[in-house]
């Protein structure tokens, strides 16, 4: 990742009054010279938000396989962070073993607005990333309440090499999110990649990541995920050699001008060159405790609670350890894989604002070269990143940024990326972030922290704060702290 600051550089390139909404869009055009149109007139009525996509698409009744059980108790025998449960005696199970780790249901809390839990977050729970899996002859879907991988699309091809394949439907958040479902979905598919690889690596299995380019929308007809236009295109990562690139697919103009100024962004993706063989998505060096298992920190993974159905999350300030600092570097330390997410990662900064960490004074920090660099003390920094946080306390919702440990920021300018990796480099950096911020989450988890990724903060003022340049963009954020409240939680796992 970047580590420089102090950076010389031109006046904001967007409004400062821009809309969260669209900001992000403003920056794609700023750096891409591909214009999106934003704009209030361009916004067609918005459904409730209760009036989503379903959670997964079509299926075909009747064509399911059942995914292997035990998957929990097996991770109970893996201790955090290096023990692995290796490779089943058949490959299915081997694979589908994999599937529950990284995404299978773990709990339900009765008082929580927005269920149920996995091993990592997602915008009000909706969970729009869906998991397929072809191996040439049938496509399928991971239902995870059915616990079966369930028919979609073709089930007539030829047979062919196993593959694993993630793709976001936009219309699966709500029409209120507009534009800036973009960028949700975008870090959502790093966030279900770094899963996707961490099951793989705790169950022996290998694989190479193919990018999406220009020809990748004719994955999405392969796989039913119609109409098209609704879905990002697949990251896909193949188990086996051999994979057929995916067949073209005619291009796709969404009837509603918000949905087709996200494909825009999403299908300038172009990225070419061979499948990149996955590599580690736990860090080495970690303590070697042993009191803990995977099956445990995948289990305590949180976005923080709020007590009786309230919105939000909250938290108490206390002292932490330098391991929780120490544990959330070394997860930041790991780079997605392949070249070009690789890259992606390498044009990210990291920032942290610390309060309460044992060793460290509060205020602003610099992540360099794998270690964190005071850039301004600043005591009552968190508190003051609570006045720049688009969901302000209330008698119904929480946001206690003031009694954070550590927020974090990971921002990029846009116009490098672009320059560096093409039009594709703005959505390989909502990867590259997702990856990061599931790293951050499963961090905070392993230490007793909660971790809440965010994009709810005001950019302009929170640039200041953190020192950063007029024309570098803040892609993710991720809240970290104690939490304050604890409550029922009804075991999912399978």
């Amino acid at each position: 990742m970047t580590d420089t600051s102090d950076r010389g550089g031109p006046a904001s390139p967007i409004p400062d009054d821009a809309d969260v909404m669209s900001r992000d869009m403003r920056w794609f055009t700023y750096a891409t010279g591909l214009g999106v149109r934003v704009g209030a007139e361009l916004v067609p009525e918005p459904r409730p938000d209760t009036e989503v996509a379903p959670a997964l698409p079509e299926a075909a009744l009747g064509d399911r396989t059942p995914l292997p059980r035990g998957t929990t108790e097996l991770l109970e025998r893996a201790p955090y962070p290096y023990g692995r449960v290796g490779s089943p005696n058949e490959s299915a199970d081997a694979l589908g073993h994999a599937l529950v780790a990284g995404f299978g249901l773990q709990r339900r809390e009765p008082e929580n607005p927005f269920n149920d839990h996995r091993p990592y977050p997602s915008v009000r729970a909706k969970f729009p990333v869906q998991v397929l899996v072809r191996d040439g002859r049938h496509r399928r879907v991971l239902d995870l309440y059915r616990h079966a991988l369930t028919g979609v699309g073709r089930q007539d091809g030829a047979a062919g090499p196993l593959e694993v394949a993630l793709a976001g439907r936009y219309t699966r958040l709500p029409d209120s999110y507009r534009w800036f479902r973009s960028s949700l979905i975008g870090l959502e598919l790093g966030v279900n990649l770094r899963q996707l690889c961490l099951g793989m690596e705790l169950f022996g299995l290998s694989g190479k990541l193919r990018l999406p380019d220009r020809d990748a929308a004719g994955l999405l007809t392969d796989f039913g995920l119609t109409p098209a236009a609704e879905w990002s295109l697949p990251l896909t990562v193949a188990l086996e050699d051999g994979g057929p690139p995916g067949a073209a697919a005619p291009a796709e103009q969404a009837a509603d001008p918000v949905l087709d100024g996200i494909l825009t962004v999403n299908r300038a993706q172009d990225f070419t060159g061979p499948a990149a063989p996955l590599g580690p998505s736990v860090p080495a060096g970690l303590p070697r405790d042993g009191a803990l298992s995977w099956a445990e920190v995948l289990w305590r993974r949180s976005a923080g609670r709020m007590p009786r159905g309230m919105y939000g999350m909250t938290g108490r300030r206390r002292p932490v350890p330098e391991r929780t600092l120490r544990e959330a570097v070394s997860w930041l330390s790991v780079p997605p894989p392949g070249p070009h997410l690789a890259a992606a990662w390498e044009e990210l900064r990291v920032t942290a604002v610390l309060q309460g960490v044992d060793g460290h004074a509060d205020g602003v920090w610099h992540l360099r070269d794998g270690r964190p660099t005071l850039h301004r003390a600043r005591p009552g920094a968190a508190a003051e990143l609570e006045t720049h946080y688009g969901y302000p306390v209330t008698p119904y919702a929480g946001g206690d940024v003031r009694h954070a440990s550590a927020v974090w920021f990971l921002s990029a300018h846009p116009r490098r990326l672009v320059d560096r990796l093409g039009p594709g480099g703005f959505t390989a950096a909502q990867y590259a972030a997702g990856w990061a911020a599931q790293g951050i989450s499963l961090a905070a988890a392993a230490t007793g922290l909660y971790a809440r990724p965010a994009r709810a903060f005001q950019e302009v003022p929170t640039r200041q704060l953190l020192g950063l340049d007029p024309d570098e963009m803040i892609v993710c954020a991720a809240i970290t702290g104690t939490p304050r409240f604890e409550g029922l939680l009804c075991d999912l796992r399978l």
